[in-house]
């Protein structure tokens, strides 16, 4: 069996993801553990945070003493929380483990769901970061997206924000939408832009499986029009100073996202809240090699709360990455990195050595899907956009 953490040298960076399953209602693309429940319902504030507490108690003696550098709250829809629930959240966990000092702490918001003062509640709580569901600026966008805030709403969301002492700001933007042109799409960049936020997700809608979508699919725009709209989009973030720095995340110098670098480089993260999932590194056998254990909690809220007082605690199930697996895990991380990944790091969390790599990285380089570099593994803008591809060549030249 795998032994603590704590017992093993050159652990990577650890991040804590908690969620909050609750949203006011479902919307027709969203394949993530929420539940609508309308809106001014009471939600169990008092009986959830009990079962997190619960909940990270017994994932406490994974990573005893390993400090945390991030945390962000998502959903469902944290901002129907309270900021008492938060504030009594941060305390309880400041004392159960370390927190980095300039620790980067993330709400998830919907513009559709803040009273006026919120804001100032939660940055006195301790959240330093926001991240705003906003999706789109356009009226009939948003309708089609089942979204209950208008554009206006978002606005208001960010000036509220900044007058909270907010300074570091994430707008979530989505494009390819029902009847979406480039110029709508365009424009959603341009009304994002003059708000100026820190960093910015700017993603393709996609129609996910067990989904409103997937089973009623809306008309998209076509293949052309996505084309034109991701071409125009990066062009336009790139000239108001955005970076990519990531597939779809795009921020100001020194805002990148650090939870979700974390992910991307193969950080730790525990996870805790119903439906959430985690990532631990763990030492096992004689060898002392790192082993990639996840876990996953049980999904639905009222059976969460209830397994507080189950002796099968939280967990709904874990599984150790099998030596095979891991090229693929690694790399379906670490290439969404418009930097890449240095090939010894590869070589670190992979187990594989860089000569097993051979001709199958000189065929994505042929492709045009590689930059030419020796030392690293990084997606060229065409490998950015035909990323399945070059992870299929990046795995299977692992196990060979």
């Amino acid at each position: 069996m795998p032994t603590s953490p704590r017992d093993t040298p050159g652990l990577p960076p650890l991040a804590l993801y908690v969620h909050v399953p609750w949203c006011v209602r479902k919307c027709p693309y969203c394949d993530f553990n929420s539940h609508g429940v309308g809106r001014g319902a009471a939600l169990p504030e008092a009986e959830y945070l009990a079962a997190l507490l619960a909940d990270l108690d017994a994932d406490l003696p994974l990573v005893a003493g390993r400090p945390l550098v991030s945390i962000f709250i998502g959903g469902g829809t944290p901002s129907l929380m309270s900021a008492e629930f938060y504030a009594r959240f941060f305390d309880a966990l400041a004392q159960r483990m370390p927190l980095a000092e300039d620790i980067e702490i993330t709400l998830e918001a919907n513009p559709g769901t803040l009273e006026r003062g919120r804001f100032q509640g939660y940055r006195q709580a301790g959240i330093n970061r926001l991240s705003l569901g906003v999706q789109s600026f356009q009226s009939a966008q948003l309708s089609a997206l089942g979204r209950i805030h208008s554009g206006d709403d978002a606005v208001a969301a960010v000036q509220e924000a900044r007058s909270a002492g907010f300074d570091n700001l994430n707008l979530d933007l989505m494009h390819g939408l029902p009847d979406q042109t480039p110029a709508l799409a365009l424009a959603d960049l341009e009304r994002a832009l003059a708000l100026e936020p820190e960093h910015l997700s700017w993603y393709q809608l996609t129609l996910e499986p067990n989904t409103e979508f997937h089973s009623h699919p809306p008309v998209l725009p076509h293949e052309e029009v996505l084309w034109d709209i991701q071409d125009l989009g990066h062009e336009r973030l790139e000239a108001a100073g955005m970076v990519r720095y990531e597939i779809s995340a795009y921020a100001r110098p020194g805002r990148r996202s650090r939870h979700n670098l974390n992910y991307w480089r193969f950080g730790d993260y525990l996870g805790i809240g119903a439906g959430s999932h985690g990532k631990l590194s763990v030492a096992g056998g004689e060898s002392g090699r790192l082993h990639i254990e996840r876990r996953w909690k049980t999904r639905q809220p009222e059976a969460y709360l209830r397994r507080r007082e189950d002796p099968r605690g939280f967990v709904a199930g874990s599984n150790e990455v099998s030596d095979a697996e891991l090229p693929l895990e690694f790399a379906m991380n670490a290439l969404r990195l418009v930097e890449g990944v240095a090939m010894a790091d590869w070589a670190a969390h992979t187990g594989r050595p860089p000569r097993l790599l051979g001709e199958r990285l000189a065929a994505a380089r042929k492709k045009g899907l590689l930059v030419e570099d020796a030392q690293r593994l990084q997606a060229s803008p065409q490998g950015l956009l035909f990323l399945n591809e070059l992870l299929a060549l990046v795995s299977e030249a692992g196990t060979e």
